[in-house]
Formats: structure tokens, sequence, C-alpha cells
């Protein structure tokens, strides 16, 4: 039998089981691109609104860090390409390093792809169809971005590098993907260390952009992130690069095939560790087993908001000079942040981008609830003296205080470093503090909807809270800039956060958002008392 029998059977079934997830992330991320290059005419109306902002890009090494490198930022396709599309090389990564794990650890973490091998399956099979998968997603986003900046105006070459050069991206992450699920023993694990090679590589890449023309600007070379973006899509094509990522991408596939050779199915290359025989006394509570559990991803998260902290309140200052004359510009920042002055709505802009990013964790740590479920580790802990609410709200507690924390870290941190360089630390750290946290109503509302999912209509509780929140983030995106209906827009929890930075702040929004998440948690905590575990 060949190694790869049944690959096209088992492609077929990972396409059928990601026949909702697969399309919302491709629509997600050719509709972030398509909508951005729409909106930009009105953003820089004028050839030379367009030059003094790359100008003034060209001296900020903080927003390079952020964005990448700033190139053609005087086309439609050029300014696209910097500030969303360097969010799409991150995102179409994640995309594709998710599709791979979950169809091959993941299956074999639930003893389903051992049922499958005993068929006419051949020993790379599986590992085979979660790539093709995954590249299958990858191609979607590439056709689709490059059909969609044709239609908008742009050049036809550089959406076609800009296409390619996402479905490179997701193609190298997904065999970084390849090889994580060979490593490690659980998807969980195969995830973070996939994800970490992901940050590692964003790093990399802002390291070296922040860097300018000298110094460490080599550091973009030793990116797949960096790779993609030298393509130069819209400003002087370089198509060549993208033999970097293709050829990365298949070596790596070729090391994930040998190790998967090399190993037995269901374990890792590193074995994890047994354990003592005994529980300590800190984990004989649910509570105590939920920080375990939930601990890792927390700190992982909190760092990560540290750094964003310091680079917001860094590049705080600067953003009156980085926009110069432009009214349009101002006044687009104005309504998405606040009524106040420029960096009030820069600030409270950016704050509302980071209460959609713990949106993420919040959900992220609600949904523990489900796999623990599903890898049939909760029904014999519940045959214990622990109650279904208890272990419910043990998990709940850290998507709720988590989120906060976060939001906390990230205002204190920004405060600090933007009043330490205004010269005002005293009076502008409550203010920036402030407008982080009003965002957590709105996380919670987020979170409390994933835990009614979860507790009413388990088997859509991944699918269904990370559809809602979706939606929330693209609307909080892209709702004020491309000026939707205010029904459309009101969908989203965050947009009923009132501002703090520029205006008089409203308590009874908040009080809303607090009454329906509430209302969320608690029915998802009924629901869950009353249906079978499983």
């Amino acid at each position: 039998m060949s190694a790869l029998a049944g690959t096209g059977t088992l492609t077929r079934l990972a396409l059928r089981r990601d026949r909702i997830l697969i399309p919302v992330w491709v629509a997600g991320l050719t509709l972030v691109m398509v909508a951005s290059a729409s909106s930009v005419d009105s953003l820089y109306p004028t050839l030379e609104s367009r030059r003094q902002l790359a100008a003034g890009l060209a001296n900020d090494s903080s927003v390079l860090a952020i964005y990448g490198p700033a190139n053609a930022l005087d086309t439609t396709g050029g300014m696209t390409m910097w500030k969303p599309g360097g969010l799409v090389f991150v995102l179409i990564g994640l995309m594709s390093l998710l599709i791979v794990v979950r169809h091959s650890r993941a299956e074999e973490e639930s003893g389903r792809l051992e049922l499958v091998g005993s068929g006419v399956v051949g020993r790379h099979a599986p590992l085979t169809a979660a790539l093709l998968t995954a590249a299958i997603a990858d191609v979607a986003v590439a056709a689709l971005v490059a059909l969609g900046m044709i239609g908008v105006g742009a050049p036809a070459a550089g959406s076609i590098a800009a296409g390619l050069s996402f479905a490179a991206c997701g193609l190298v992450f997904a065999a970084i993907a390849a090889i994580a699920a060979q490593v490690t023993e659980g998807a969980r694990a195969a995830n973070g260390l996939a994800g970490t090679v992901l940050g590692l590589s964003y790093l990399l890449r802002a390291g070296g952009d922040s860097a300018g023309s000298g110094g460490a600007s080599w550091l973009s070379w030793l990116s797949p992130i960096g790779w993609c973006q030298q393509v130069r899509s819209y400003a002087g094509e370089r198509f060549w690069v993208l033999a970097f990522p293709v050829a990365f991408a298949l070596l790596v596939v070729g090391a994930g095939y040998l190790l998967a050779a090399r190993r037995d199915l269901g374990a890792g290359l590193v074995a994890a560790g047994s354990g003592p025989a005994s529980a300590a006394a800190r984990l004989r509570s649910p509570m105590a087993l939920a920080w375990r559990l939930q601990r890792g991803a927390l700190l992982g998260w909190a760092v990560g908001f540290a750094v964003v902290g310091v680079v917001v309140g860094s590049i705080g200052n600067g953003i009156k000079g980085l926009i110069g004359d432009n009214a349009t510009v101002s006044d687009v920042l104005t309504r998405l942040g606040g009524r106040g002055g420029v960096i009030d709505a820069y600030l409270s802009t950016v704050l509302g981008m980071l209460g959609l990013v713990a949106a993420v964790y919040a959900v992220q740590a609600v949904l523990r609830l489900r796999s623990e479920e599903t890898g049939l580790r909760a029904e014999p802990l519940l045959a214990t003296r622990v109650g279904r609410i208890g272990w419910a709200v043990s998990h709940v507690a850290f998507a709720v205080l988590g989120s906060a924390g976060l939001l906390a870290v990230a205002g204190l941190l920004a405060g600090v470093t933007y009043g330490a360089e205004a010269g005002d630390l005293g009076g502008q750290l409550p203010r920036v503090l402030g407008a982080a946290l009003v965002q957590v109503p709105a996380v919670w509302v987020l979170a409390g909807i994933a835990v009614a999912v979860f507790g009413l209509i388990p088997r859509l509780s991944v699918g269904g809270a990370w559809t809602v929140l979706g939606l929330s983030i693209l609307i909080g995106e892209f709702g004020p800039l491309l000026r939707l209906n205010h029904w459309a827009v009101d969908v989203s929890p965050f947009a009923h956060v009132p501002r703090v930075l520029g205006a008089t702040p409203e308590v009874q929004p908040l009080i809303w958002l607090l009454a329906i998440a509430a209302l969320a948690g608690v029915l998802g905590l009924v629901g869950l008392r009353r249906r079978d575990i499983g």
C-alpha cells in the first residue's frame, strides 16, 4: 500500500468538516484587504497627502515595527499592503497552522486517526491531507485577494504578487505546524509551538524593519513574514523573493514526513512527563486545576499585551507629526476614537483594537471547557464532589479576570510610556488606563456568549463563539471606517463602549453591557446543568 493511500478521501473529509470555518477565514481576510483598498481614496484623496504620510513613516521606527516596510504609499495598493496587509500575513499564518494541527495532531490525540488508520490509509496520508487543506485555503485567499484588488482598480501585477505572497506565508506556517505536530503529544502544545514560531517571525520582522536601511535591517530576511513582505507588491514587484518561502516550506514539510515516519502513532518526539503519582495540595480544587491549565496561555498573552502597551505609548507623542496636516486622516481617527485631539483619538482607537484582541483570549479561555469535555477529562472530574457550576466557573473566571488583567497591563504600560514622554505621567496614566479598562464590559459580553453557546448548544461551541467574535472584529475594525449603517455597527458590543479620552464617558452603556454579559453567562450555566456531558 502506498504511504499516501487515502489522501484524497481524507482531504475531502477535512474540507467537509471545515466547510464553515475555512470560508469564514477566507472571506474575512479577503474583506480586510478589499475594504481597506476601497477606503484609501477617501483617507488620502491627494498624492500630496500620501507622500506626506510616507515621509513621516520613514522616520518613525515604532510604526514600521508594527506594520512593516512602507513601500509605494502614494498608491492604493501600496497603502493597502502596508497597514492591513501586515495584519493579514500574521492571520493567514495563524489560519494555516490551526488547520494543519486540527487535522493531524488533534486527530491523533482524540483517537480518531487510529480508527481511520485501520482502513486503507497510508502512513503519510493524514499529514498530507492536512497540508492540502491548508494549501487550498491559502490559495483561495490568494485568488480572491488578487481578484478583489484588481476589481478596486489596483494594478494586476501588484495584485497577483500580493496574493502569492499571502499564499506563500500561509504555506510556510502550515509546514511549521507539520513539524510541531510531530514533536508534541497534544494539539494545544502543537498550536503553542507553531504559534511561538509565528510570534518570533513577527518580532524578527519588526526588529529588522524598525532599524531602517542600516543597523539590524538584515533581521527581516530571517523571518518568513519578512520574506513575503519583501516581495514589494505594487512597488516594483520582486517575484523571485517568493523562492525563499516556497523552498523553506518544501524543506520543512520534507522534515515533517521524516519525523512522522520515526515515531509511534499518538506519540510525540518529545515525550510528556508522567508527572507525580499524587497531586499536590495546591491542586485540590477546581480553581487550582483551572489555574494550572490556563496559566501558560495567560502568561503568554500578558507578555504580548505588555509589549504592545509600551509600543503604543511610545508612538503617542509622534502621531501628530506622522499625520501632519492631513485633515481627512485626522477626521477619520477622530470618528474612530472620539471627539478629542488626534492623540486621544489614536490612543482610543488602538486601545479599542486591544479590546478586540483581549476578547480572543477570553473566548479561548471559555472554550477550554469544551476541549476538556470532548477530551473526556471533564467526566471523571465531575464524578467526584466537584459540581458542574464550580467546574465551569473556575475556567470562566480566567476569561473574566484574565481579560481585564490583560487590558490593565496594556493600559498601564501605555499610560506610563506616553505620560513619561509627554512630561505628564500623573495626568496621562489614569486617562490611558481608563481608556483600556472601559473595553472590559464588551469583552465580557463575548465571553458570556461563548459560555451560553457552550452550555446550550455544545456542538456549536467552537464555531459559534469564534464566528461571533470574528463578526465583532470585522465590524469594529471596518464599520466606522466604511460608514456602515448604525444597526450593523451596533451588532458589535464594542460599538457601545463609551469614549474616555477626549469626551465625557457615559456609564449607562457599560451597565447594559455588563447586564448582557451576566445574562448570557447565567443562561450558559443553567444550560450546562440540564444537558448531558460529552
